[in-house]
Parts: C-alpha cells; structure tokens; sequence
C-alpha cells in the first residue's frame, strides 16, 4: 500500500479511516518480492478516497509505504487462496507482525502523470507478546480440530477468562459462563486491580467528545474490580474470545463456506475445555451471551444457531440483523447499493453519521477505500468481513461478492444466500415454529435510534416480526437509546461513553435473575453462590 496525507504530525498509516478526512490509499498485490527489487506504483492502482493517482491535485504530500504480508492457504475444499493470517494483533495491518513499513517521507506531486520517488521498506514490526496471568484474568489457547481441517493448517482458537472472587478457596464450586463477544481482545478488558494513575495525562476522544476519557477508562476498569469482589456479586465465570482469523479480527462465532465451523469450534471444542478446567457447570442453562456492535450480532446469532445450548442473550447495536436493513441497503429490492437514481438525478447512500445525523462517509466510499487496502475481502474491515462470513465461496476460493466494488451493482443470487443462510429475522420468522419455543425469553436487543451505521432500521424490523408476529410470543425485550449513538446497550441513566464499559455490572444480575427462573430441577443453584 502507498500511503499519502497532507499532515506531517502524524505518520500516514495512522491517518486511514473509513471517513471524507482519510489519508490516500493506493494499493495492489505482489508476489515473491525479493530484497532489493523495484516494485513500482504506475497509476493504474485502484485507491481511495480518490480512485486514481491522476486524481491527485498538485501538491506537498508525506507518503508511506507498506507490505501487509499474505500467506498461502489450501482449503480443505482443494482451493488455494492467498490471505493475512492473523499474527496476535487481531488483524490490524499497522501492527501485524513482519509487515513492513517505510518511514514516512515529504513528497511533491507535480499533476502531470509522472513522479518518480523512491521509497525503502526497512522497519518491520516486531511480535506481539502473550497475555500474562494473574489471580482473576487467566488465558487459554487450543488448537481446533474443526478449524485446523478446514484451513489446512493447525488453528487456533482462544480466550481470557475472568475466574470469581474465592475461586481458588471454593473447589467444589461450579460456575455458570457468561461468553462476552466482540472484537479481538488482547486481554480481558474493563478490569484492572490497580486504581487509576494520578499521572496520567488526559486524552481527548474524538468518538465521544470528552477529555480525559482515559482516565475514565482506568476508573471505570477499577471500580469493576472492587465490585467483582465484593459479597453480593453473583460468583461467574465471564471469557472473551479470542477468534481472529486471515478475514477479519473475529469470525462473527458462526459457521462459513469462507471462513470455516467457527460457530461449532466455539460452542463444541472452546467453551467445553474452558468449562473443564475453570469448573463450569457446562449445561446450556448456564450459559449466557452478550456484546455489542460484532459482538451483539454475534450474541443474537449463537443464541439462534444454537438455542440448547445458550441461556440468554443480550445483543445491543447489533451488526445489521435484517438485510432488508443492511445499514441503507435493502439487499433484496435494490439494485444498487451506492446510489440512489431518480428518473434525472442520484445520490449517493450514507454510511456514517454522528447524533444530528450529518454525515461524513458514503457507503460507496467506504467500500473502495476497502477494496484499495486487499481485494477479494482482504481488507480486515467491515464491509469485506460481512461478505467474507455471509457469502458462498467462489470458484476462485475467495467469497462471491454482494455487490461490484466499483459501482455497487448487487448480485441478487448472493443476496438469497444471505437471506437462507445469515439473515437472522428472516430465519427466526422461517423457523419459529420450531425455534421460537426454545429462545422464548432469551432475546434482547438494545440500540440507539441514532446509531452511527444506521443498524437501529434492521432492529425496528426485527422488533415488528418479534412483537407483533411469534407464535409463541418471544417474551424477550427490545429497547432504544434516544438519540444515542452506536453501542448504546440499554443503559437509560448513563451517556454513551459510560454505560459501553459496564456490560458486566449492568447484565450479570439480569442473567442472575434468568438462572433462578429456568433451571432445571436439581440443578446446582448454591455451590457457586458464596
């Protein structure tokens, strides 16, 4: 990739975001570059936010390159593909192990075609160290036998643990499991010992607006702990998956003709071993789901795939739950899902909003900044990660796209793919005869009525069919945040920023009050109760 941005403060790759404000990218593949050798960018690379190099205005730019290395698969299904593997940093190509990166440098653009700049490759980045464990956050990792077929190649899967006060002191104890999902988690989040540090210098968060956030993060992260501890604060176990994978920084916890059994290698092989060795009670009554944005479509779609084994789930701002709904786009009735034509004019369709609604990305622009980055779903990003689990494999082993890269134009046979095999209200509303008895008071669903991507029009869907239409009634909960933005997760007390570092605090208790409710008789309701 070539980098370039208008600002010296910052390095280049620091500047790429999915918004008007991005740094320029250009990018394409190559293949067994050796040391030494010219690889040269000559104006046919596809970019973003402008598509071409002869876009670019005449000017005083800083560029910077880099190499997001690819390694070669061979599937199980005989195909090859060539793609990232994640290397412990959760798919993030500025810190992916061995990538390697130039130091930024001033360049002129002169506008006339030719610009002759030779940059050097010459820092890499370095591994990532493990997770270390302590008295309550513990790490695992196992190799799936499910995950490992597929991928033709050992895979793994893995996960932090938070274990209860008096784990150690109580071994007869066992513990129902709450799995809280989401992005790729270096360690367990939001918990630490350790109050926050009086040295820290304040941070500005441009997401939400506020000063010292970071010191807010600490506070919050602390007081979790002293809650975690204390007498009344029912005793169990909450994991956070680790499942990144070379599409994105996790598998959306279903199974994929692209990214392999993900949904099956977590709820069969992952979360039985963390129940053997952290004395789980390992009966789907004591099992709970919850997360946001990826981790609430993650939350709802576990509990729909596998309704036996799960509990409960509280999925807020879930990634789009109806494709009639995928954020603007009614992938079913649109023909294209970049603009919209009239008769003598179009627009294009928004991507991103803030709480009044102004907006500051396109779907369109979004997607070419995806494609400039790693074709064929490479990206490691959001739109690429969708089609990456919901799509069927193509003949080229990489996932059939939903739509053309370049002018948005919507494959409709893709499209009822998705419908049958990932649109989770259409296959509630398919299958509830059978479904709906076994997920009656396991659905929540929270978001903000002014999410950031729109994903509140796919919930208000899925609240018309769960409310007015189940068959048993689903005797579950949908709720919404006035105004508030993505990750709202039903806190109507607390702002935004608040109430997203509190999943833990604000569901166990809820999930405490279901167990009493719905377990079976002579299941063990008291050895974890100390």
């Amino acid at each position: 990739m070539l980098i370039i941005s208008d600002s010296s403060g910052t390095e280049p790759i620091n500047l790429v975001r999915i918004d008007y404000r991005s740094a320029q990218v250009f990018g394409m593949d190559v293949e067994g570059w050796k040391k030494g050798e010219i690889m040269i960018f000559d104006g046919d690379e596809d970019g973003a936010p402008l598509y071409k190099m002869a876009d670019m205005p005449p000017g005083e730019y800083y560029l910077q390159a880099v190499l997001h290395k690819y390694e070669t698969f061979r599937l199980a299904t005989g195909q090859t593909v060539k793609l990232p593997m994640d290397r412990g940093e959760g798919q993030n190509w500025r810190r992916a192990p061995g990538n390697l990166f130039s130091e930024p440098v001033s360049i002129r653009i002169n506008g006339n075609g030719r610009n002759n700049h030779n940059i050097i490759l010459k820092r890499i980045n370095p591994p990532i160290a493990e997770p270390e464990d302590n008295k309550y956050v513990k790490h695992i990792k196992i190799e799936s036998k499910l995950l490992s077929e597929f991928w033709g190649r050992p895979m793994h899967l893995g996960a932090h643990v938070l274990v209860p006060e008096g784990f150690d002191d109580h071994p007869e104890a066992r513990y129902p499991i709450c799995i809280f999902h989401g992005h790729f988690p270096s360690d367990f989040g939001n918990f630490s010992t350790e109050p926050p540090d009086t040295t820290l210098e304040p941070d500005y968060s441009e997401r939400f607006r506020i000063s010292g956030y970071n010191i807010i993060q600490q506070q919050s992260a602390y007081d979790f702990y002293r809650k975690w501890i204390s007498k009344d604060f029912p005793r169990m176990l909450i994991v956070e998956i680790q499942h990144a994978n070379p599409y994105y920084d996790d598998s959306y916890a279903v199974n994929s003709e692209n990214l392999g059994p993900y949904g099956d290698a977590i709820t069969y092989e992952l979360i039985p071993e963390i129940e053997r060795r952290f004395r789980g009670i390992g009966e789907g009554w004591a099992r709970f789901l919850y997360g946001g944005s990826t981790g609430g479509w993650e939350a709802l779609a576990a509990q729909v795939f596998y309704p036996d084994e799960y509990n409960g789930c509280f999925a807020a701002c879930p990634d789009p739950v109806d494709f009639r709904a995928y954020c603007l786009v009614n992938i079913y009735e649109d023909e294209n899902a970049y603009y919209l034509n009239g008769p003598f004019g179009r627009i294009e369709r928004p991507g991103l909003r803030d709480w009044l609604g102004n907006v500051s990305s396109t779907v369109r622009m979004q997607n070419l900044m995806e494609n400039a980055i790693g074709n064929n779903s490479r990206s490691g990003d959001q739109w690429d990660i969708w089609q990456a689990v919901f799509s069927p494999r193509g003949s080229d082993g990489y996932p059939k796209p939903i739509w053309d890269k370049k002018t948005g134009v919507i494959d409709k046979e893709v499209a009822d793919y998705w419908r049958e095999n990932y649109d989770l209200r259409h296959i509630l509303e398919r299958d509830w005869k059978t479904l709906g008895p076994k997920l009656k008071g396991k659905i929540r669903i929270y978001c903000g009525d002014m999410d950031n991507y729109y994903l509140n029009n796919a919930v208000y869907l899925m609240e018309e069919f769960l409310e007015k239409t189940t068959d048993p009634y689903y005797a579950g909960k949908v709720d919404y945040g006035d105004r508030a933005e993505h990750c709202w997760n039903g806190d109507h007390e607390r702002p935004n920023y608040l109430s997203r570092l509190r999943y833990n605090e604000m569901y166990v208790p809820v999930i405490l009050q279901r167990i009493k409710e719905t377990a079976p008789p002579g299941a063990d309701l008291s050895s974890w109760r100390y």
